[in-house]
C-alpha cells in the first residue's frame, strides 16, 4: 500500500477529533441535534485551518444512516463513503478551475433530482469567490429558494469577493488561525501515535513556521521525518527551516546588553555558514524581542505557553522598554531593507551593527544588582567632556529660565551640535533630603519605567532621620507600586550614601502646592513655549510675511528650539 501523508492520514473524521474552531463547531453540533439546519453554509478562513474538513463532517452528519446527528457513526456505507471520497450525493466543486456560468448553469441543472443514496444532496464549493459574477448571478436564485433536499456548503479565503447577495443568504462561520499551542500539541499526539523519536523543543518551529495552519504544520512534520530519517530533531528542524534556535537568539541579545561587537559579528558569522535564511532570522529576533517587551510591560500576564521564561525574564530585565522598542524598529527597518542590501548577511550585520550602536547610554535598570554597562552616545553628540562647553550663539537669543544649580548639568543639544557634561561619578556622602534639593536630586538619579514616573510626580514633604514621607496626587497613586518604591528607595539611598525608607501619602490641600518635577519641568516647558510664541509674533521677518501673503501664524506649530 502507498504511503498516505499525514494531512491526510490525521484529517478529521468526526467533530470531536477536530483542533481548536469550538466557536464554530459548538453551532454545527446544536444545528444538528436541533435538528434546525439551514440551507447554506460558508466556512471562511486561511488555508489550512479545517474550512473543507468541517464541510465534509458536516455532509456526514446529514446523511448517515443511523440518523441526522452531529455525531456520525463513521461505519454505515455513506459514512465510508463520505470518508473516501465516493459518496455520489457530495458534489464537490473546485470554483477557482469551474468559474464559467456555463460551468455553473450545469451544476444547477440537477438541483431538482432526489438525491441517489443520502437523505440530502450537499453540493460543497471550494474557493467559491473565484467564481464569475455572471455565475454569482446563476447561482443567486437557487440559493434563495433552494428544494428541502438540497444544501450549499461554501468555503473561501477570501469572503470580502462575495457579493452581499450571496452573504446574505448563508450562515457565515469565520474560522481561526490555530496557535502555537493548538499545533505543537497535536503534532506532538500524531507522533507518539506514529512511534516517531522527536525533540519536544522541535515542535514550536514547526508551529511558527506554519503560521496557524494545521495541514502546513503536517506537511512540514512529513518533511522533517524524511530530513531527520525518522526522526525529528530540534537541530535538523532548523536546518529544514532556516531558522535560529532559541539559545542562539538569547546569546545575540546577550551580545547587544554587552556592547559586545565582535561576539554579533560572530554570530552573523556561524549562521551564515550553517546556511540560514537571515530574513527569516530577523523574523525570530522580531518575535523575541516581541516576547521581551510583552514581560516588561505586562509582567503578570498569565502566559503558560510561554517557554524559556526564565532567561526572558532575565535578558527584560536588563533593557529598559525604551532600548527594547528602539532595537525593534531597527530589527524591522532591518528586515525591509534586507533585499536592497549587497548580499542578505552584509545587510543583516548592518542591522546588528546599527542596534549596537543607537542604544540609549543607559539600557538597564538600576537595580543595584545589575552593573552599569559604558553606552555609545548617539552619532549626533559630541564626545563626553569634563567641562561645560558654551552653545553656540542662536540668529535670536531668547532668555531662558535656569534652574538651581545642582550637582549634575544635563546635555544641552543645540541644533548644531549636542554638547555634554559628564556626571560626577561619585555622589556626597550624608547629603540631607529638603523641599529645596528634592527635585534636583530627583532629576540626578538613574530610573527607568515606572520608577521614574514614581519620582517625577512625588512631592517632598519632610524627613525624620531615614524616614522619608513623600506626597502623590490621588489619581497617580497606581505609580506607587512595591517594585517601583523598592527601586526609588535603592537609587536615592545610593545617591544619599545611606539607607533611607520611603513612604508615600495622597495629596491634601496642604501639599498640593509642593513642587515635583514634572510640575517643575511643565513650568519650564510652559515658559519656553510662551517665549517662542511671543518671538514669532516679534519678527519682523514674520510681520513682513503676513503682511505680503495676507498670511496668518498657526499657533500650534511653534515650538520652542531645544
Amino acid at each position: 500500500m502507498s504511503y498516505l501523508v499525514l494531512a491526510r492520514k490525521w484529517r478529521p473524521k468526526n467533530f470531536t477529533e477536530v483542533v481548536g474552531q469550538q466557536h464554530v463547531l459548538r453551532a454545527l453540533i446544536n444545528g444538528l441535534d436541533q435538528n434546525r439546519l439551514h440551507h447554506a453554509f460558508l466556512f471562511a478562513g486561511t488555508r489550512g485551518v479545517g474550512k473543507t474538513t468541517l464541510a465534509r463532517i458536516f455532509a456526514k452528519s446529514l446523511n448517515c444512516e443511523q440518523g441526522v446527528s452531529s455525531n456520525p457513526c463513521g461505519e454505515c456505507q455513506s459514512c465510508q463513503e463520505v470518508d473516501a471520497g465516493r459518496f455520489v450525493d457530495l458534489i464537490e466543486v473546485d470554483a477557482a478551475s469551474r468559474t464559467k456560468v456555463d460551468d455553473t448553469r450545469e451544476l444547477l441543472d440537477n438541483v431538482q433530482y432526489a438525491p441517489s443514496r443520502g437523505r440530502y444532496k450537499v453540493y460543497l464549493i471550494d474557493e467559491v469567490h473565484m467564481l464569475s459574477t455572471s455565475s454569482f448571478n446563476a447561482l443567486l436564485k437557487t440559493l434563495e429558494e433552494p428544494p428541502p433536499h438540497v444544501k450549499f456548503l461554501f468555503a473561501t479565503t477570501d469572503p470580502q469577493k462575495l457579493p452581499v447577495t450571496i452573504l446574505s443568504r448563508c450562515l457565515q462561520f469565520n474560522l481561526r488561525r490555530l496557535d502555537l499551542a493548538q499545533i505543537s500539541g497535536h503534532l506532538n499526539h500524531i507522533l507518539r501515535q506514529e512511534a516517531i523519536d522527536f525533540d519536544v523543543d522541535a515542535l514550536p518551529a514547526i508551529a511558527r513556521a506554519a503560521d496557524g495552519s494545521m495541514r502546513d504544520a503536517l506537511s512540514l512534520l512529513d518533511q522533517a521525518i524524511s530530513f531527520g530519517g525518522g526522526s525529528v530533531t530540534n537541530e535538523h528542524v532548523h536546518q529544514m527551516l532556516g531558522t535560529i534556535e532559541q539559545q542562539q537568539l538569547q546569546l545575540i541579545v546577550t551580545a547587544l546588553v554587552n556592547q559586545d561587537g565582535k561576539s554579533l559579528l560572530e554570530q552573523a558569522q556561524q549562521l551564515s555558514d550553517l546556511g540560514r535564511d537571515f530574513a527569516v532570522v530577523l523574523n525570530d529576533l522580531l518575535s523575541l524581542l516581541q516576547r521581551i517587551a510583552t514581560i516588561q510591560m505586562v509582567p503578570d500576564l498569565e502566559n503558560n505557553n510561554e517557554d524559556q521564561l526564565e532567561q526572558l525574564t532575565s535578558l527584560a530585565q536588563q533593557f529598559s522598554p525604551e532600548t527594547i522598542q528602539l532595537l525593534y524598529q531597527i530589527a524591522l527597518h532591518g528586515k525591509r531593507d534586507l533585499p536592497f542590501a549587497a548580499d542578505p548577511k552584509s545587510g543583516f550585520e548592518m542591522t546588528l551593527l546599527r542596534m549596537l550602536s543607537f542604544q540609549p547610554k543607559l539600557t538597564a535598570h538600576t537595580d543595584d544588582n545589575i552593573a552599569q554597562q559604558p553606552r555609545n552616545i548617539r552619532p549626533t553628540a559630541e564626545p563626553i567632556k569634563p567641562a561645560v562647553v558654551a552653545p553656540q550663539p542662536q540668529p535670536q537669543p531668547q532668555p531662558q529660565p535656569q534652574p538651581q544649580p545642582q550637582p549634575t548639568i544635563s546635555p544641552v543639544v543645540t541644533p548644531k551640535a549636542a554638547v555634554t557634561e559628564q556626571l560626577p561619578s561619585t555622589q556626597a556622602n550624608e547629603e540631607e533630603l529638603s523641599e529645596s534639593n528634592w527635585t534636583q536630586i530627583i532629576a540626578s538619579l538613574k530610573l527607568a519605567a515606572l520608577a521614574r514616573q514614581l519620582a517625577d510626580n512625588s512631592a517632598f514633604i519632610s524627613a525624620r532621620g531615614h524616614q522619608v514621607y513623600l506626597s502623590l496626587a490621588p489619581e497617580l497613586a497606581h505609580l506607587a507600586t512595591s517594585k517601583a518604591q523598592e527601586r526609588l528607595e535603592a537609587a536615592l539611598s545610593k545617591n544619599l550614601g545611606y539607607e533611607l525608607s520611603l513612604s508615600f501619602e495622597q495629596g491634601s490641600a496642604a501639599t498640593d502646592n509642593r513642587q515635583t518635577l514634572a510640575t517643575e519641568r511643565a513650568e519650564q516647558a510652559s515658559v519656553k513655549q510662551q517665549q517662542a510664541t511671543e518671538s514669532i509674533h516679534n519678527d519682523p521677518a514674520v510681520d513682513a510675511i503676513k503682511k505680503a501673503f495676507d498670511a496668518r501664524v498657526i499657533e500650534s506649530s511653534i515650538k520652542p528650539i531645544e
